[in-house]
């Protein structure tokens, strides 16, 4: 019998790497996925987290990376760009359907609206 695999299960720190690759598209690099992080979500965290996180959700093939080129504002070194993965994609979405399942009526509870 073949069963269609699941999504890995993503933390909710995955989560928001993830969406910021996503919304930044082709300006998803470190500092920048940091920094989108923090303005949205409010949340302060570390370059070295978000630089963790990437590296292990690249390893589980959600992300993929590229070096771009030497920029003179850089001082001649390159970024490291990111994209989602077909797979980051569904993984993220599986996480999102997940979340708003658990959360649909529960806005007035929650004080949302």
């Amino acid at each position: 019998m073949w069963f269609k695999s699941e999504p890995p299960v993503l933390g909710d720190f995955e989560q928001l790497v993830l969406l910021g690759v996503l919304r930044l598209e082709a300006d998803a690099y470190g500092a920048r996925i940091r920094q989108e992080i923090h303005e949205r979500s409010g949340r302060d965290v570390s370059i070295n987290a978000v630089y963790t996180t990437l590296d292990r959700l690249e390893s589980k093939g959600l992300l993929r990376s590229w070096t771009g080129e030497p920029t003179a504002q850089r001082g001649g070194r390159r970024r490291k760009f990111y994209a989602l993965e077909p797979s980051g994609e569904a993984a993220l979405r599986h996480a999102y359907r997940a979340f708003t399942a658990m959360a649909d009526g529960l806005e007035r509870r929650l004080d949302t609206k």
